[in-house]
């Protein structure tokens, strides 16, 4: 597994590669020879103290005893000098807002590899008018492409989950896929928290149905089978 994840990752030498999350350090060492730098952010102080011992010897590895979801991600491009690209295990309890924390850092990152849940891979990459279709997929869709690469057996890990993993590639789209509204996210977030509704009755109080009429949207329809510029179109019209 970690044979595949450098393999599909494509490392180049020089690359500004950041391990997200490297724990005991697993994949640490080869995402270190295959780039000739690393940085990696470790939340647990204890096995960030190891690390830094572990590769004492090693200036070309810098480790940042930090949280993820409060790290700078572009003063760290600052300093490397470019885009950074992102790899990484993510913790399950915390995928989605860390998600959308590197949302706010879409200029600086250029790509991401990560490993999650495979039922997480699935939302994030479905199409509308599925069932795995909703709030994730529609956030991430303007910023970024979403690729599921392979799956992650339980057995790959000691101690071995209770679910399967998997493996994407998160491509950071040089501009945004359309001109974002400012309330995009809160109109998706309204939308979905009633999958169920229609669109008219999931966003009363927010847009109106003269609002919605006039985004050219049926508000009889449900969340999950409008597309992500069909959300923008209703965000839009509250600017």
């Amino acid at each position: 597994m970690i044979d595949s994840i450098v393999s599909a990752a494509a490392i180049q030498r020089g690359d500004r590669l950041v391990e997200i999350g490297p724990g005991r350090g697993a994949l640490t060492q080869r995402l270190l020879d295959a780039a000739g730098t690393l940085d990696v952010i470790e939340i647990d102080r204890d096995l960030a103290a190891m690390l830094r011992e572990h590769y004492a010897q090693a200036p070309e590895l810098t480790v940042h005893a930090a949280d993820a979801l409060q790290f700078d991600f572009a003063e760290l491009a600052t300093a490397r000098g470019g885009p950074l690209r992102l790899i990484g295990n993510l913790p399950y309890n915390i995928s989605t807002p860390l998600l959308f924390r590197l949302l706010d850092f879409a200029p600086v990152i250029s790509d991401l590899y990560v490993m999650l849940q495979r039922e997480v891979i699935e939302r994030m990459a479905a199409a509308p008018g599925s069932s795995d279709y909703g709030r994730l997929t529609v956030m991430l869709a303007p910023w970024m492409h979403v690729e599921p690469l392979f799956e992650v057996p339980p057995d790959a890990f000691t101690p071995a989950p209770k679910v399967w993993s998997a493996v994407a590639r998160l491509t950071m789209l040089g501009t945004p896929a359309f001109p974002v509204s400012p309330g995009f996210s809160a109109v998706v977030a309204a939308a979905f928290s009633h999958r169920r509704k229609t669109i008219r009755n999931a966003l009363r109080g927010i847009v109106t149905a003269g609002q919605i009429e006039a985004a050219g949207i049926d508000g009889g329809l449900r969340p999950e089978v409008l597309s992500p510029r069909d959300f923008n179109r209703l965000a839009s019209a509250l600017d």
